[in-house]
């Protein structure tokens, strides 16, 4: 086997020599310092009102009010740029015949595989570095940051990155030309969102497909709830794709064994999915315990014996339901071991008809015992919880209280330093890594 070093330092290169990777970084920059200034403004507008009167505080949070807008502006590139810079480091080497010389050499397929991989973790990283900055600028102003939410929003965008490099490395190996693997891995993203949308009036199988989508996966770690499921299932869901893109890669192969070998790779990869969904291992990782009960109330419920059964009689559409999940049921399902929540068939025809009594109930069960009501609030349905199941609850801690972080602040430096200093910096850099006798040789051309 020859030195994976190499191999890496060529994909490294390559990728710098491009100028996809160039262009993107210099258009996450821009969307960054946007997006940064922006909700600076509004956190600034909302801490004034916080100051003034203080029992606001407790509802501003830096993660929501600063980290995740600011991180969005990775989002949309990974979802709409990345690509492009993926399925050319593909592309290039299928048109220009260096694949089939690479293969020759020394180097296994899951070695070329690995080493682009590792360069466009290299891309990725690089183009995370303007969403540091803009939390080294908050920090600098007199911002809070909590480590484990930052860490936990992070990992979150990276899992969808790796996902995303895998789906387009599949895609380059696939088609013909990058120009046809950048709409495929697109339209797959594209897929993700309508499956969100479809999903979103929907609580039947729709609901639980949702459930496996990157868009979804992404937007609880922007809740700050870290699933081990969800980071397990993306790994491995990264992986596979890899796996079946590098069957394809190789030049060597017939169509019908990359078909056999590619079908086995993925019913592997989707059975694991489904294996590793069941693992019910999460952590809050937010400062204020949103996604929690209190940690008194939750120490009670892990011991609670036998399962809570809840059935909910309310539609998909209704957003009643939505603030139930959030508040209730996802706290319940994190904090039990043994949660069923069963969804009754109804819908806002039947109840506009008036045709269904029960709607808007929530019927909790455990053993012989039951209760209902018809309450989204903590306050009310925990007594509720804590009486079927025979628990004893203890009083809350006081001590724990979230203060809330308002601030006041400028954005005065994060201007000049995503709109100019950074913007000329990338720049420099690309012209660097160019061959600077070819520049000056088309700009004669041109002349």
């Amino acid at each position: 086997m020859a030195p994976f070093w190499p191999l890496l330092m060529k994909e490294v290169r390559e990728l710098l020599a491009g100028r996809a990777f160039w262009a993107t970084l210099m258009i996450v920059i821009l969307l960054t310092g946007y997006s940064y200034i922006q909700a600076v403004n509004l956190y600034t507008e909302a801490s004034r009102s916080a100051l003034k009167f203080p029992e606001l505080s407790r509802g501003i949070s830096p993660l929501d009010g600063i980290l995740v807008p600011t991180l969005g502006s990775l989002y949309l590139a990974v979802t709409f740029l990345f690509p492009f810079i993926v399925i050319r480091t593909v592309g290039a080497e299928k048109q220009s015949g260096a694949l089939k010389m690479l293969v020759q050499m020394p180097y296994s397929i899951p070695s070329l595989v690995a080493a682009k991989l590792a360069a466009a973790t290299c891309a990725w990283l690089a183009m995370l570095l303007p969403s540091l900055l803009a939390m080294a600028f908050w920090q600098g102003a007199g911002g809070h940051l909590a480590g484990a939410e930052v860490t936990n929003l992070v990992l979150g965008h990276f899992l969808y990155a790796s996902v995303i490099v895998a789906i387009s490395l599949l895609a380059a190996a696939l088609a013909e030309s990058p120009a046809s693997a950048a709409i495929a891995a697109v339209s797959v993203t594209f897929g993700f969102w309508v499956l969100d949308f479809a999903a979103a009036g929907n609580n039947g199988l729709l609901k639980s497909l949702a459930g496996l989508s990157l868009t979804t996966v992404l937007r609880g770690f922007e809740r700050g709830i870290f699933s081990l499921s969800a980071v397990a299932g993306s790994l491995v869901a990264a992986i596979g794709l890899a796996l079946v893109a590098g069957i394809w890669l190789h030049p060597g192969r017939s169509t019908g064994s990359r078909f056999v070998r590619s079908t086995v790779a993925l019913v592997m990869t989707v059975v694991a999915i489904l294996a590793i969904s069941q693992a019910n291992l999460f952590r809050d990782a937010t400062e204020d315990r949103r996604n929690s009960f209190s940690r008194t109330d939750e120490s009670v419920l892990r011991t609670a014996q036998g399962r809570l059964t809840i059935e909910v009689f309310l539609a998909a559409e209704d957003p009643r339901l939505y603030d139930l999940e959030r508040s209730i049921l996802g706290k319940l399902k994190r904090a039990m071991p043994d949660v069923t929540i069963i969804y009754a068939d109804v819908g806002m025809d039947k109840v506009l008809a008036g045709a269904d009594d029960q709607y808007g109930q929530v019927v909790y069960r455990h053993e012989d015992r039951q209760a209902m009501s018809r309450s989204t609030s903590e306050e009310e349905v925990l007594p509720i919880v804590f009486e079927i199941m025979g628990l004893n609850r203890l009083p809350p801690d006081e001590s724990t209280v979230y203060p809330g972080y308002p601030l006041v602040a400028g954005t005065r430096w994060a201007k000049t330093a995503f709109y100019i200093l950074l913007p000329l910096t990338v720049l420099l850099l690309w012209l660097i890594t160019q061959d600077p006798f070819r520049i000056l040789r088309k700009i004669g051309d041109n002349s």
